[in-house]
Formats: C-alpha cells, sequence, structure tokens
C-alpha cells in the first residue's frame, strides 16, 4: 500500500510522511523549506511535493491519505470535557460540545487545501482519520521494532485527550487510560515555559536545561498540578495553567495574574536568576513525578512481564524526564519517536494506516529520510555563491584535522533528519575536549543562552563506557549519566548535573559520519564530537545547499563541509 500521512491538525508542525509497503520512503518537516521555524499557520505542500518526487509516485498512485485527527475522538470524549470545564471555562465547553461539525470542516479544509495544489483529485481520495493520540502511539510502537510494548503518549492535547496510557502488541493497540483537557502535563510544561521568558511551543527544552540549576524543593507547585489519588490522574489548576484570557497577565502569555502575584513579574534576560531557576527545577520534578505516577499506576504490571515501553507526544522530546524513566526498574527498553511533536504525526498516522491494511512496518534505525544533494548540484550552487572551495578526496579526514585544530565546522551531507535534532547531516562540528569551545559556538554562530548544554555524537563501540548504559541511543532522545572518568575528557558536552543528550553513531546508518568521528578518534583518542543543528538563532535547520550557503556567510563559522567540499572564508 502507498500511504501518505499528513500533518499537523493544530496550525503548527505541517508536514508529510510516505510509506510503500511498510517501508518508509519519505518524511520531512514544512519548516525546512520554507524556513519559518514549526512553519506556523503554513500548509505542508512542499512536504508533500517532496514526499512524491522522493517516491517517484504521481498522486493518483496513493492509496490512503492519512491524517492524525478523527472527530470521532471529539464526540466520544465531548460530554467529559463538558463536566471538567463548563464552570472555569464555558465557552470552550461550549464550543467542543456543540460545534463538531466546524472542527470536522476546518480539517476538511486543511486536507483539500494540501492536496489540491499538489495534483490530487479531493473528490477522490481515501482519508483515513487517526485519532490524535493514536497517531503518536503509532509512531513509536509500530516503528520500535517490538513485538510486544506499553504505550505512552502525552502533549497538550489533541482533539481533547492530552494523555494516552495503552499497551501493544503486534498489530493491535489496546488503551488503557485516557485523560483530558485542559489537565494537561503539555499545557502546563507550556505556562511556566511563558512564565519564565521563553516562548511556547519552542522554548520547553530550556526549561529543561535551566532546571538542574535550581532546586525543586524551593517551591511547592501542588496547588497548580498534582496527583489525585481517588482519580488516579492528575488535575490542572484552571487559574494558574493555560488561562482564560481574562485572566491572563497579559494578551499574548497564557499564564494568570494570580501567578505573577504569587511568583512575581516573568523572568527577562538570558542569565540565571533567583528565583527562576527554582521555578524550573520544579516544573522540570512536576513532570517527571506525574508521569512516573502515571506509568506506576497503569503500566507497571504490563511492564514488568516485559520491560518495553513505548514513548512520544510533545512531552517525549523532553530527554531529562526520558531519563528519569529508564531508569525505573520495570523499563529495559525505551523508544522515543525521534518526532515525537506534531510533526510526528503524519509518519503515525500513516504507520497506522499502514499496520491496518496488513503491511509490515520497518523498523527506524535512523531518520535519514528528507532531501539530499549531489556534488554537482552542490558545486553549482558553490559557484553562485562566490566563496572559496575545494573538492576533497576524503572529507571526513579533512574535517577530523579541523577539528583537532580547534576550529568549527558546518556539516552538510547525504539525506536531511527528520524531527527536530541534528543528527549528522545538517550539523555544526566541534571538538569537545577543549574548554571555551561551546562558548565560542555560541559567541560565532548559535547565541544560545550560556548555559545550554551541547549533545555529543559518540562511536557506537565507545558509548556503553561513556554512557555506563548498553541502552540504544541513536536520535539525541535521552539523556544518559556520563562515566566521571569521561567527564574531564569531554566537558563540552557534559551538563552541569553530570548528564548529556548523546548521539549513539553507528557505521550502518551514517557512514561519512561515522568515518569523520573514527578520524578524529584515531588523532585524539576520543570518540566523541560536539554536534549541534546547522542553522542560525531562529531559524529552521537548513535544508538545501542554498540555505547552508547562506547560513555559513551570515555566520562566524569559518569552515563547511558540503558534500565532499571544504569551503572557507
Amino acid at each position: 500500500m502507498k500511504i501518505l500521512g499528513i500533518a499537523a491538525p493544530f496550525g503548527h508542525d505541517s508536514s508529510a510522511a510516505l510509506i510503500v509497503d511498510g517501508k518508509i520512503v519519505a518524511a520531512v518537516e514544512e519548516e525546512r523549506f520554507t524556513r519559518k521555524k514549526h512553519a506556523e499557520g503554513q500548509l505542508p505542500l512542499n512536504s508533500v511535493k517532496y514526499c512524491l518526487e522522493a517516491s517517484g509516485l504521481r498522486p493518483e498512485d496513493i492509496d490512503i491519505i492519512a491524517y492524525p485527527w478523527a472527530v470521532s475522538a471529539l464526540r466520544s470524549k465531548r460530554r467529559e470535557y463538558l463536566f471538567r470545564t463548563f464552570k472555569s471555562r464555558p465557552s470552550r465547553a461550549y464550543k467542543k460540545f456543540f460545534r463538531n461539525r466546524k472542527e470536522f470542516n476546518d480539517q476538511i479544509n486543511f486536507i483539500n487545501k494540501t492536496l489540491s495544489p499538489c495534483g490530487f483529485d479531493t473528490d477522490n481520495i481515501n482519508i483515513r482519520w487517526v485519532e490524535h493520540h493514536t497517531a503518536h502511539a503509532a509512531s513509536s510502537f509500530y516503528l520500535s521494532g517490538m513485538s510486544e510494548a506499553a504505550y505512552l503518549s502525552i502533549d497538550a492535547g489533541g482533539e481533547i485527550v492530552s494523555t494516552l496510557i495503552g499497551k501493544a502488541k503486534d498489530s493491535r493497540l489496546t488503551k488503557i487510560k485516557e485523560i483530558i483537557a485542559p489537565d494537561s502535563l503539555g499545557d502546563f510544561y507550556a505556562t511556566m515555559t511563558d512564565y519564565l521568558g521563553f516562548r511556547r511551543g519552542n522554548g520547553e527544552y530550556k526549561v529543561m536545561g535551566m532546571a538542574p540549576y535550581g532546586d525543586p524543593d524551593n517551591f511547592n507547585f501542588d496547588h497548580i498540578i498534582n496527583w489525585i489519588d481517588r482519580k488516579k490522574s492528575y488535575c490542572c489548576n484552571d487559574d494558574y495553567v493555560w488561562v482564560q484570557r481574562s485572566r491572563r497577565f497579559k494578551a499574548d502569555k497564557v499564564y494568570s495574574k494570580k501567578m505573577v502575584d504569587e511568583f512575581g513579574l516573568e523572568r527577562e534576560g538570558e542569565g540565571l536568576s533567583e528565583p527562576y531557576i527554582h521555578i524550573a527545577a520544579v516544573t522540570q520534578k512536576k513532570l517527571e513525578d506525574i508521569t512516573v505516577k502515571l506509568i506506576d499506576t497503569y503500566l507497571k504490571d504490563e511492564l514488568e512481564r516485559h520491560g518495553n515501553l513505548c514513548f512520544a507526544g510533545g512531552c517525549a522530546l523532553n530527554v531529562a524526564l526520558n531519563r528519569v524513566l529508564l531508569k525505573l526498574p520495570y523499563i529495559k527498553r525505551l523508544f522515543v519517536q525521534p518526532a515525537s511533536h506534531d510533526s510526528g504525526g503524519s509518519l503515525g498516522a500513516a504507520a497506522f494506516a499502514a499496520v491496518e491494511a496488513g503491511d509490515r512496518v520497518e523498523v527506524m534505525n535512523h531518520v535519514y529520510y528528507g532531501p539530499e544533494y549531489s556534488n554537482s548540484q552542490i558545486e553549482g550552487e558553490l559557484k553562485r555563491s562566490g566563496l572559496a572551495y575545494k573538492y576533497e578526496d576524503n572529507i571526513a579526514e579533512t574535517v577530523a584535522d579541523l577539528l583537532c585544530q580547534d576550529e568549527i565546522v558546518g556539516w552538510f551531507q547525504g539525506r536531511m533528519e527528520w524531527g527536530p535534532r541534528a543528527l549528522g547531516a545538517r550539523s555544526i562540528i566541534g571538538n569537545p575536549t577543549i574548554p571555551g569551545t561551546a562558548d565560542r559556538i555560541n559567541a560565532l554562530i548559535k547565541f544560545r543562552e550560556k548555559w545550554r548544554p551541547f549533545c555529543p555524537s559518540i562511536l557506537r563501540e565507545f558509548a556503553s563506557d561513556i554512557l555506563n548504559s548498553d541502552h540504544p541511543a541513536p536520535f539525541m532522545a535521552i539523556a544518559f549519566d556520563v562515566n566521571e572518568s569521561w567527564r574531564e575528557k569531554i566537558p563540552e558536552v557534559v551538563h552541569v548535573n553530570g548528564t548529556c543528550r548523546p548521539q549513539i553513531v553507528d557505521e550502518h546508518t551514517n557512514l561519512k559520519y561515522y568515518k569523520l568521528i573514527k578520524s578524529f578518534q584515531h588523532k585524539t583518542g576520543v570518540p566523541v564530537v560536539i554536534n549541534t543543528s546547522l542553522n542560525r538563532k531562529g531559524e529552521p535547520i537548513v535544508c538545501t545547499p542554498h540555505d547552508a550557503v547562506e547560513m555559513f556567510k551570515g555566520s562566524g563559522l569559518e569552515y563547511m563541509a558540503i558534500g565532499d567540499y571544504l569551503v572557507w572564508k
């Protein structure tokens, strides 16, 4: 079956993914083409066109359009939502209960406006509507290679549901528990992201990075979000979490006047300061504690049998949370979908439809499903750029030599990554052994907060020694404790709490990147490089050679390896 998934139904992170006879042929986010972060308000037109181009298929060849939203989920939970919200959010309760047809028509319009310009006859398409959290669950379990697992999907909210807990075996996903918004861990974390001065929907990882600098015991957030034993669930206080417009401190913020009265004005600036580091710490702790409580309550027996957990939804991008989960004694293997946010819904919906149609979906061993460019295409762009460049017989060795000289190098190779992490296709590479390298990357290129950590790419054969773990980690989706013997050797990729968010690099999935790190290891004895995304602050990761050249010109980078060419200033 030829199945095209498109997303997202909520106005941001639009994407497309194509599965043909169980094989992932293409998966890409719209922001990479339009150069607008999260593609807010944009249709996945370029993404769909790319999927067709990469596969050589025509619109009429597609059997199913899979979409991660279903009006059935809205209707089945609307009464529960009404009872939960009619006092505190009456207008939202009314809309969710009585305007299902309007929401359905809005989603139909999204699909038609996306597919029609791409050549589809929208009167003759077969749409498979997949519940939002079911699509997230499918994106993790069906691509994990596991035959049996517990699964968890947590985000701000789908049609109505914010958290889905279940179990999976072979081709079947079975629901165990659903929690509806506005009780939402994702909304809670986004609200605190807003209050801490970061952009919600984009800055949650900054809250996670700030948390280790604070003490969660300095504040009690039980009145904001808390576990309720009699309900076997958590509850958010509507006076604090994603409040109604009339209660907001500012029109463009989702935290309340009451929060400001209690904790003070929103954090400003880029530094670390009190009380905000402690607020970040308790925010992270609440996310971790409640997630663990959900697992203990609903999945512990299941996990004690097989030890497999599959995780997706926006909260699954919280690598510190995933570190906590992996330390639970009954979790032996944790698979996190690398595109766990709403962009991943296109792939999840397509995977669900593929399995439903009888296909066996391939295991997701890598994320290289985006566009790639030949040396001739790259050289054409370099000729037009006016930059100095030359062809290298062994670009990996050349870049390893530059890293040994403490140079920072852009790295543009092969098919672009799927998901928010740069994983050795569109990366900036540095030497992790030299103190100050991370600060230089920040000062010259990234302009990030100084306290945020950079990530390591580690050769597979050395990973267990460095991370004290044999657990797979190909996607920078889980944080690990760095072996004390390695912390002083690679200080530029170790966070203040002794952890790192690694990518373990395998020669079978990214040979050229593996050769680069291997060459660096031969020269230095260190099988690790700094890896951060090839982009400027506020921009998506680069997609094309033109994007890379423009980024290079507008940054402090001195060198870039693009295909087999070395470019310099």
